[in-house]
């Protein structure tokens, strides 16, 4: 995808700002230190590089913003979805809109449930930060249904293929897919 490109190409020239970040510090600590010569501008320079890189760093900034926002988000969702619920489980609550309305304390129930399965996510997007700074990649995410699993369902279903058309037709279709998360991954495919 071009999205996946551009992510990979913004982050390869944000790796750069690392090395002139890191010349400008030291420049000046040289200027500063051993000539005597302090410099305002690199002051301002150096913030902005690594203000820029802080930002550019998405591992970095979304485990912030998951600690910072997410957690205490989800966390008064829980809580305040909990006495909603429990307060329908204490009076009975049962719709309104009908003469004879269903309860509605389960339906409630989903909201902190919910919330609860949504923190979860949560950790586990916090642990695959964590494992992206420490390692420098994204860990892997499980996945519902593989399109290569869709393809040999539907080959293997047809009746107007032979077995070796059948085996070539996947074989290509998985020649395309390897060629697929090549690119997603930002490498060249090999065709």
């Amino acid at each position: 995808m071009r999205i996946d490109a551009i992510s990979v190409w913004t982050g390869k020239a944000a790796a750069w700002l690392i090395l002139g970040l890191m010349l400008l510090v030291c420049g000046e600590v040289f200027k500063r230190y051993i000539l005597n010569m302090p410099t305002a501008w690199i002051f301002d320079a150096s913030n902005m590089l690594y203000g820029s890189l802080f930002m550019l760093a998405q591992a970095a900034l979304d485990l912030i913003l998951y600690i910072l926002f997410f957690l205490p988000g989800i966390a008064a969702l829980i809580y305040a979805g909990y006495d909603y619920a429990a307060l329908s489980w204490r009076i009975g609550e049962h719709s309104t809109v009908t003469a004879e309305g269903p309860p509605l304390y389960f339906f409630k129930t989903v909201i902190p449930v919910a919330g609860a399965l949504v923190i979860f996510q949560g950790l586990a997007e916090i642990l695959r930060c964590i494992i992206c700074l420490k390692t420098g990649a994204w860990p892997a995410r499980l996945k519902d249904v593989e399109e290569i699993d869709v393809v040999a369902e539907q080959l293997a279903h047809s009746e107007h293929l032979d077995q070796e058309t059948r085996e070539a037709a996947l074989e290509r279709a998985q020649d395309i897919d390897r060629a697929a998360r090549q690119r997603g991954l930002g490498g060249e495919s090999r065709e």
